[in-house]
């Protein structure tokens, strides 16, 4: 079988992929990301490769509720949490003994915690199974009554439904709380978008969403298959018909 066909009929078997994605806008993320948000894989912060710590110290004020924007760079099903700490090492480890694989997916269903405690200080935020729900998005959050830090750490996690592993994404911003500062944090001129807040007790992932997506590490150059399988059958049939001509 000629090079070109079987490379088309590996693409073409090949299930379509989206791994979700998501950016911490504001407050300002802990290091550098690029356009999808990566890094964010590994916890507690997206720690994969090693990355600097880089990024500014925001400052807000003690029991203030935050604006918390994000940009969902890929979208999948699922929702967000929230959790605070006096360091990265302290953060919580992602609860993947909760989750519930259901229908051959590994990361399935997530219970929301409805009275979250600490480090954990919001669930079910931005409860979702929407695939077309992309772009910036905001969540409030309140921070804890008598908490000051001079430097503390503040967690986002993705929890992803109908998905292969990892079912967690993760992005960490440095923040400082004190007595007297900046009502809504001294990043909030800079957060935009909708979206609004999630449930409190709805549990995330329940049943198959119209159009979901699998996670069968079948890839080509990190992009959806889909999209390259269209590639792939066009160039196809251009090669075809230039070898008739």
């Amino acid at each position: 079988m000629p090079r070109t066909r079987l490379a088309l009929l590996v693409v073409l078997l090949c299930p379509a992929v989206a791994h979700a994605h998501f950016k911490l806008n504001a407050p300002a993320n802990w290091t550098a990301q690029i356009t999808d948000g990566t890094p964010q894989k590994m916890p507690p912060c997206g720690n994969e490769g090693s990355p600097a710590d880089t990024g500014p110290l925001t400052e807000y004020k003690m029991g203030d509720t935050i604006t918390i924007s994000i940009d969902e760079t890929v979208p999948h099903p699922g929702h967000y949490r929230v959790s605070l700490a006096a360091d990265q090492a302290s953060l919580p480890a992602d609860p993947s003994a909760q989750v519930m694989p259901i229908g051959g997916k590994t990361c399935d269903s997530l219970p929301i915690n409805p009275a979250p405690t600490l480090p954990l200080i919001a669930d079910g935020l931005l409860v979702h199974t929407d695939l077309n729900r992309r772009g910036p998005q905001t969540m409030q959050v309140k921070l804890p009554d008598g908490m000051l830090c001079d430097h503390c750490v503040l967690q986002v996690v993705e929890f992803m439904g109908n998905h292969g592993t990892p079912c967690f994404y993760h992005h960490c911003a440095n923040i400082k709380i004190s007595a007297t500062g900046p009502t809504g944090g001294t990043g909030s001129g800079s957060m935009t978008g909708g979206g609004g807040t999630g449930g409190g007790g709805e549990d995330a992932g329940v049943g198959s969403s119209p159009g979901g997506v699998s996670s069968s590490g079948c890839a080509v150059g990190g992009q959806d298959v889909a999209g390259a399988a269209l590639l792939a059958l066009t160039l196809g049939f251009v090669i075809t018909r230039r070898r008739r001509a």
